[in-house]
């Protein structure tokens, strides 16, 4: 776990594509962190709110949201909201989002809004007057749009989701597009933690014949553990709950724990090669 003189690890968890398991991704990755011991905070900034939703916090706790940080109105300190998990925190979204790319329009520094946040919330967080996460874990809306462009430019690194699916591949070559013009122009310490393949069944030639193309283009990026299609894991949001508390038994459940495992290995190496 992190000094508490040191910022956060910021991952955003982004895919262009709708229907590939990136809020549930991010729920269950988030809960995992924190059953580890990690200080964990989803930073919901997808209008819908599903992470929201998905982790328990309903309309009315939603007092101040990431629209609110996004506009400038509130710190991010003050929107964080406790979830049932210990060590997990959301900052709620809210549909106020859905006209929040326009009004960033005008503003001069829009594309570093979250990125400002981040770094003030951590600026109080080491002064001991507000939480010290350890991960920031950043769940984006479905498209390429100015919030998910600051999230991208708030992160040390990516973790896209992918269904496996026919048109997997095509969705990540226009991903990793936005990505390189990013880096380029915005946020040079971009990167790709890894690739996580959900929703598969490895009965299913499709799914198989997804994973070995996934690999072949993506090599090491991809994560060894793969999501499984999984009913509890469907089930688990409409309760407002991560599938680990709804069945800590399923499938899912194991393999969210293990790609949280994989995750803490990777970033350790990371560390330990920089």
């Amino acid at each position: 776990m992190q000094n508490s003189d040191q910022a956060p690890r910021v991952l955003t968890v982004a895919n262009q594509k709708g229907g590939v398991g990136k809020t549930t991704t991010a729920i269950n990755l988030a809960t995992a962190l924190a059953a580890i011991g990690e200080t964990v905070l989803v930073l919901d900034i997808d209008p819908q709110g599903n992470a929201s939703t998905g982790l328990g916090i309903d309309k009315d706790q939603r007092d101040k949201t990431t629209y609110d940080v996004l506009m400038g109105d509130a710190e991010l300190g003050d929107c964080l909201v406790k979830t049932a998990v210990p060590r997990l925190f959301v900052a709620p979204a809210s549909m106020d989002l859905l006209g929040a790319e326009l009004e960033l329009a005008a503003i001069s520094n829009r594309n570093f809004r979250l990125r400002d946040a981040i770094w003030a919330q951590n600026q109080k967080a080491n002064k001991g007057k507000s939480v010290q996460f350890t991960y920031i874990l950043i769940d984006c809306p479905p498209s390429l749009n100015l919030l998910t462009i600051n999230a991208m430019s708030a992160a040390q690194a990516l973790i896209v989701p992918m269904q496996c699916e026919f048109f997997a591949l095509e969705g990540l070559s226009q991903l990793l597009t936005t990505v390189e013009k990013v880096r380029n122009s915005l946020n040079p310490r971009l990167d790709i933690q890894g690739i996580v393949l959900t929703m598969a069944d490895m009965r299913n030639n499709l799914s198989q014949q997804v994973e070995e193309n996934v690999r072949n283009f993506m090599g090491d990026r991809v994560f060894k553990t793969i999501i499984p299609r999984n009913v509890r894991v469907s089930e688990a949001p409409s309760h407002g709950k991560p599938v680990l508390l709804y069945d800590l038994n399923c499938p899912g459940s194991r393999a969210y724990v293990a790609l949280a495992s994989e995750l803490l290995k990777r970033e350790k190496k990371l560390k330990s090669a920089a």
